[in-house]
């Protein structure tokens, strides 16, 4: 059992929408996006960072040490942080003015999955895609917020949710990463009238989810028993990551969106030391 533990501030810089934080193991830097405003933050042991898009960005993978797969309303993008290149990988649902990226993370395989969802949360007007060697195939349609996309640490099991459902889905996948069988439900958290938002697994494969409105994140085992609660001073918690030196810091962005009285603290990133090993994000493998 996880000792419960407390999250302490890692970052004040406000966003109205947190998301799609990615610990860089080359950098030992922490990147997030603030979706509404369109930008892209990091803070490392060289001090912080931010660059501004023309569009909504929102979730990350990591090809190497300078370059970043990142997800828009429109694309797929390589990203240069050296010089703020950026090149369209593929699109994704460019002709589609309703919608935009959501969460995302790359799978052990060098895989990335990525949600879209409509910019009001219009019903089903989502999708969940993986992009691998290539090509960029629609896995779920009708999806309406997508959340919690996160793996296995073999690579043999997907998670993912559609927010609206408050129902954490799992899948098996195939030995190159992509689903071989239907989707079941993994974590239901119906009755409890919890909202599961980012996820990330751990090395033991068990599944840490931020819940939005209950300031929290909970971790539950790989067969979906809960496990413990590690409280958020924040209302709105939307995705953890591991990271630091020895992938045993979890950090959480929380957001401000549709608050009428943000508190202290709302909005900014959080950060946890846990007693568990964590796993560093894997690899984004392109072409």
């Amino acid at each position: 059992m996880t000792t419960p533990m407390s999250a302490t501030m890692y970052d004040d810089r406000i966003c109205e929408l947190g998301e799609g934080p990615l610990w860089h193991p080359e950098r030992s830097a922490l990147f997030w996006f603030d979706i509404m405003g369109k930008r892209l933050h990091c803070r490392g042991a060289e001090g912080t960072e931010v660059w501004q898009f023309d569009e909504h960005v929102s979730a990350a993978g990591w090809v190497d040490r300078d370059r970043l797969l990142i997800a828009s309303e429109t694309a797929l993008m390589l990203f240069d942080l050296r010089n703020e290149a950026c090149v369209e990988v593929i699109a994704l649902e460019a002709d589609d003015p309703v919608t935009r990226s959501n969460d995302g993370r790359a799978d052990p395989m060098g895989g990335f999955w990525i949600g879209t969802m409509g910019k009001q949360a219009q019903p089903g007007a989502g999708a969940i895609y993986r992009y691998f060697g290539g090509e960029l195939r629609k896995l779920h349609a009708g999806i309406t917020i997508p959340n919690a996309i996160c793996f296995a640490p073999d690579g043999r099991t997907a998670y993912f949710a559609d927010t609206t459902t408050r129902q954490i889905m799992r899948q098996a996948l195939d030995a190159r990463g992509w689903p071989c069988e239907a989707p079941h439900i993994h974590i239901d958290l119906t009755d409890e009238g919890l909202n599961p938002d980012g996820a990330v697994v751990d090395a033991e494969g068990c599944l840490w989810n931020a819940q939005w409105g209950a300031s929290r994140i909970a971790r539950y085992a790989p067969d979906g028993r809960f496990m413990s609660e590690h409280p958020v001073p924040a209302r709105q918690p939307s995705c953890p990551a591991f990271g630091g030196d020895k992938a045993n810091t979890l950090f959480a962005t929380t957001a401000t969106e549709d608050l009428r009285d943000p508190r202290a603290g709302e909005g900014c990133v959080f950060r946890l030391e846990t007693d568990v090993n964590g796993r560093f994000e894997p690899r984004v493998v392109l072409g």
